[in-house]
Order: structure tokens, then C-alpha cells, then sequence
């Protein structure tokens, strides 16, 4: 029976093929975009969950400012609010911290063979405190020396764009001279793809060196602490502000500088992409709503159109569980066609972003996540959608007398 409840379904469908064909695109334009954003912004979040795993769970970040994140720009540079040498002794010395490191950061003029650009230079330890930014940047050496030593000066790390020539155009080698500033340095190492344009483009050189470069003789971009192993992250990044805020005379909340653990930062980023991911899917909603609307009146008039099938099929024992069943059918095949072709669209979607990014930005960390479970949620949720827009029209159609129904003309 349900068989035959199926085909006749299929076969009003066919019969009303452009209103059904217009049904199905209203349903499969939410799908499509339920689908193409929640692979994305899962594949993301797994790939951010991968790199701080890699750089572990024991790391502080301190940043100048009281929002930390891009407030520390503005921050470097003579701030009041800047990170100082005098704050890394501070930080030092908190219970529980292992080691503690700062770097420095600005854009610079990169000059090579008559080409120009503009790129990040950072002023990286060149004590045992260099591990724990190669670490959180997941740097890794392809070519040349792994670290700066202490009696470096005018050398430089500089990243995969700069050496493929993708940044200036001409491929830059180990031991090839480069300018930052006016100031010409060696390159001491070339470094493994790391995915995103702007590590990728990044040039590292030794803190002091940077300092001198930069005219920038006590402050830092950032500090970074170590936690020692069986300690508490959260509760020494909380000694720590304790700490900053009595040497700087700050009540609590009023600090100048933020203090966050690797895990607070990777629940900060998961809650804006959550945040993002809950803006496009009321957008999604609002498309399912109207793909809902557009099955109900096309359903309603499928009643009326075949009013008088409906008086023969009850004339000759049809039931009124029977007329309910083949017009729900129709109304959630009307869902799940959409749901089926807003998922490959979906899918599609997603992958040409994921290539894109990694075709023409150079963005690795963009890696689409398509789970069985979102497939089969979704399909689900969309013969709801048609179950549920098709229900008052399938009642009254199963309400119908027979004699009304065989007489409606």
C-alpha cells in the first residue's frame, strides 16, 4: 500500500511538474545554505581545534591593551599600556610559570631585486624562550639553521610565499640577501608552508636585532608564558593579571592589558564563529519559511484539483487515514527532492570555497567537514519541513464526504 500511496504522490508531482519544480528551489535554497555553511564553519573549527592542540594547553598569552587581540596594534609603539620589560621580570616571577618570552611585531619594507612589498617582521628570543613562539605558530624549517643563536644579528627566517616567489614575484633562496627598512640581512632559513597568506609572507629576525631596526628599545607586541607541568593555566594567567595589576596600581577591571589562556582564546573564536553560523542559518530560516508557505498553498490546490479523485478513491473504500498518508507523501517528497538537491549544491559549495581559498589565498586552515549525520540530519529536516507545510491541506482533503467530492466540479 504505501508503495502505491509513493507512486501516486510521484505521479501529482509530474502532473503540476513547473509549481513543483518552483516548490522544490524554495526548499533547497535554505538547504543549500544550512549545508555549505555548517561544513565550513565545522571543518574550520576542527582545523582551529588542530592547531591549538599543537601548541598545547599550557600556554599564557599576555597582550597590551584591555581587549587584547587588535587593541595591541595601537598598543606597541609607547602606549602607556605597552609590554615592557619590566612586565616579563613580573611575569617571570608568578608562581607556577615556566618560562616567559615577548616579540616584537610590525609591517616593514621588504626590498629584493628591484621588488618591493610590505610585510610582517617579528623580532623573535633567541634564548630557549624562541620555542614557545615556534611552537604557537606551528613553524617548521624546510631549509637552513632551526633557530636564531644568541650571536645572530642580521639574519632572517622568512616565510614560504617569499621564497616560492609568490610575495615579490622572484624566488628568494637560502643565503640570498634581502633589505627590511634599508637594512640588509641574510637569509638564514626558509620555512614549511603553514596555510595561512599572512604567516606564509612573515619574516622572523633575532629580538635585538628588531629592537634596533625599529627603534623600539623596552616594549613588546606580545609575552608569552610557559606553564609548568601540574599547574593550573587559568589560575596563573589569574596570578598573573594579579600581579600586573598591583605593580601597575589597577583595580580588577580595570586593566590595561589582557591576559588569556590558549583554551580562552580557541572558546572566544568557537563563540564568533557560532555567532556567524547562527546569523546565516535565521537567514536559511527565513528561505525554509517561505519553501514551507509555497508546499501548503501548492497543496491546497492540488485538493481542489482533484477533489473528484479524491470522491472515487473514498467511493470505493478509500479511507480518510488513506487520503491523509498520500498527501502528506507528496508534500514531504517535495521536501526531501529539495533536501536532496540543496545538499549536493551544499556540498559543492563548500568544496569550491575550501579550493578556492587554497587555490588563490593560500588559506590551509580551510578545510571543509561533511559528516554522515549533518547528511542525513538535513534530508530528515527537510521532509519534516514538507510533512508539516503539507498537513492542514492533507486534513481536509481527508475530511472530504464522498458525495461533496464527486459532485465538486
Amino acid at each position: 500500500m504505501i508503495e502505491e500511496y509513493i507512486r501516486i504522490a510521484l505521479r501529482s508531482i509530474r502532473n503540476r511538474r513547473k509549481r513543483s519544480i518552483l516548490n522544490i528551489i524554495s526548499i533547497l535554497i535554505g538547504i543549500t545554505a544550512i549545508v555549505a555553511l555548517v561544513s565550513i564553519s565545522e571543518g574550520m573549527q576542527n582545523s582551529i581545534d588542530e592547531q591549538f592542540e599543537m601548541m598545547g594547553t599550557n600556554i599564557i598569552m599576555i597582550m597590551p591593551g584591555a581587549g587584547g587581540g587588535f587593541s595591541s596594534f595601537s598598543s606597541v609603539g609607547g602606549s602607556s599600556s605597552a609590554l615592557t620589560e619590566h612586565d616579563l621580570d613580573i611575569i617571570n616571577r608568578v608562581r607556577g610559570v615556566d618560562l616567559a618570552g615577548g616579540l616584537i611585531m610590525k609591517i616593514a619594507k621588504l626590498e629584493f631585486r628591484d621588488n618591493v612589498g610590505y610585510t610582517w617582521v617579528m623580532g623573535m628570543p633567541t634564548d630557549e624562550a624562541q620555542d614557545l613562539f615556534l611552537n604557537m605558530e606551528n613553524i617548521q624549517i624546510a631549509e637552513g639553521k632551526e633557530k636564531f643563536k644568541e650571536t645572530d644579528r642580521y639574519v632572517a627566517g622568512i616565510g614560504h610565499a617569499i621564497a616560492s616567489g609568490d610575495f615579490l614575484d622572484k624566488k628568494v633562496k637560502l643565503g640570498d640577501r634581502i633589505t627590511i627598512d634599508g637594512q640588509q640581512f641574510k637569509v638564514h632559513s626558509i620555512l614549511e608552508k603553514i596555510g595561512s597568506p599572512e604567516d606564509d609572507r612573515s619574516i622572523f629576525i633575532p629580538l635585538e636585532t628588531a629592537r634596533n631596526l625599529f627603534d623600539e628599545p623596552e616594549n613588546y607586541f606580545m609575552i608569552m608564558a610557559n606553564v609548568k607541568e601540574g599547574a593550573d593555566p587559568s589560575k596563573v594567567a589569574e596570578d598573573i593579571k594579579k600581579d600586573m595589576r598591583d605593580d601597575r596600581n589597577l583595580e580588577e577591571g580595570e586593566e590595561d592589558f589582557s591576559v588569556e589562556t590558549s583554551e580562552q582564546l580557541m572558546e572566544t573564536i568557537a563563540s564568533v564563529l557560532g555567532i556567524i553560523q547562527i546569523v546565516i542559518l535565521g537567514i536559511a530560516a527565513v528561505s525554509l519559511l517561505v519553501g514551507g508557505i509555497g508546499i501548503t498553498n501548492t497543496m491546497y490546490t492540488s485538493v481542489l484539483e482533484i477533489t473528484r479523485d479524491i470522491g472515487v478513491m473514498k467511493a470505493i473504500g478509500a479511507k480518510n487515514r488513506h487520503i491523509l498518508l498520500i498527501f502528506l507523501l507528496e508534500a514531504g517528497i517535495f521536501g526531501l527532492l529539495g533536501g536532496i538537491i540543496g545538499t549536493s549544491i551544499g556540498i559543492a559549495m563548500a568544496k569550491g570555497v575550501e579550493f578556492a581559498a587554497d587555490q588563490y589565498y593560500g588559506f590551509g586552515l580551510l578545510k571543509v567537514s561533511i559528516s554522515p549525520l549533518l547528511v542525513i540530519g538535513v534530508l530528515a529536516f527537510s521532509f519534516l519541513i514538507g510533512i508539516i507545510a503539507g498537513l492542514l491541506p492533507a486534513r481536509k482533503a481527508s475530511k472530504l464526504k464522498p458525495v461533496d467530492a464527486l459532485r465538486y466540479e
